[in-house]
């Protein structure tokens, strides 16, 4: 390896989850750039937490959310096979910032970031952007700020869904809809004019194109839907929502999962297959939301529910990630910056 290749490095980004109960209305205030959190909001989230295993103290493992980000980290670094592949969280450890001065000690002088969010939100895309940037003065920065179209990700998803739609669609004797879901944002992220920054963060400029994110996610799933064709997929056999909507603050956007349940139901299916293609690996927002939450709201319904395996150590996904890294795949790509 080339003294130029070695002052170049991967950094993966992630949101960033509390390693024990005790640390939720620390980490909630990450989230909320200092904003207190009613304590009722940080005791629902705690509980959440708790079904999904965090315990009291670490547990012998990270959570999930770290665990499968690391392994993503790892085997990426593996097939790259050109040093160390960072990582670092906006909302905790290992903060971006303490990432990024580790890569400073490490002699990294130009950083290509991306985000482990495909579909590009300008809110929470931008906190990531604005994260990285602060912390690498000096340093070359090249930031991925979406990849929503990729193929190999919209393969790695069809892989997780094919065997269980088969499986669901055997199981109830007849075609079984999927439900593809992406992270609610609040309506005001994605507005333009005035509205758009409607109790946002002092500073934040006035937007005057509507953000990407909508758009972005249900192309993923269009996509997804798209690679099911050779089995058997229809474009009527699938759905869209928004999930995990905020529990304080203005509106969200949606459909709701919760009315696209009813929904479903109404036309008279007897279950649904979820797959949310806008996260890539296991956490609370999937193993409480979809298989606790969402799987009682459509037993109440009438409806089974199944759900496609979660990315987490897919080959194709670490496949994906190398042509975003190496370029073969033209990813949104912010200009090569040298922060001030």
């Amino acid at each position: 390896m080339s003294s130029e290749t070695a002052k170049s490095a991967v950094l993966l980004l992630a949101h960033g989850t509390p390693d024990m109960l005790g640390e939720m209305a620390e980490y909630l205030s990450k989230v909320t750039g200092g904003r207190a959190m009613p304590q009722e909001v940080v005791k629902e989230l705690q509980h959440r937490y708790a079904q999904i295993g965090l315990q009291e103290a670490p547990g012998l493992e990270p959570p999930p959310l770290t665990k499968w980000t690391m392994v993503q980290a790892h085997m990426l670094e593996h097939v790259l096979g050109a040093g160390k592949v960072y990582v670092g969280m906006r909302n905790w450890h290992p903060y971006i910032a303490d990432t990024v001065a580790e890569m400073r000690r490490d002699g990294v002088t130009r950083i290509k970031a991306v985000c482990l969010a495909p579909q590009n939100s300008r809110t929470s895309v931008g906190l990531y952007r604005k994260a990285v940037l602060s912390a690498a003065t000096g340093i070359e920065v090249e930031f991925v700020a979406g990849w929503a179209d990729s193929p190999l990700l919209a393969e790695a998803f069809a892989e997780k869904l094919r065997p269980m739609w088969a499986e669901a669609c055997a199981e109830s004797g007849q075609r079984v809809p999927v439900l593809f879901t992406a992270h609610s944002v609040p309506c005001r992220t994605i507005m333009t004019g005035e509205a758009s920054i409607a109790g946002a963060r002092p500073g934040t400029p006035v937007q005057d194109s509507p953000d990407p994110y909508p758009v972005e996610a249900k192309r993923t799933a269009q996509m997804v839907a798209e690679r099911m064709s050779a089995v058997g997929f229809r474009e009527n056999d699938w759905y869209f929502a928004f999930q995990s909507q905020g529990m304080s603050g203005g509106p969200w956007i949606g459909p709701t999962v919760e009315d696209t349940l009813k929904a479903i139901q109404a036309e008279g299916h007897v279950g649904v297959v979820m797959q949310p293609v806008g996260f890539l690996c296991d956490h609370v927002e999937i193993l409480y939301d979809i298989d606790i939450a969402f799987r009682q709201t459509a037993s109440e319904l009438g409806l089974k529910l199944w759900r496609a395996e979660s990315l987490n150590d897919s080959p194709v996904l670490v496949e994906a990630l190398v042509d975003v890294v190496t370029g073969k795949y033209k990813a949104t790509v912010d200009e090569v910056m040298v922060p001030a």
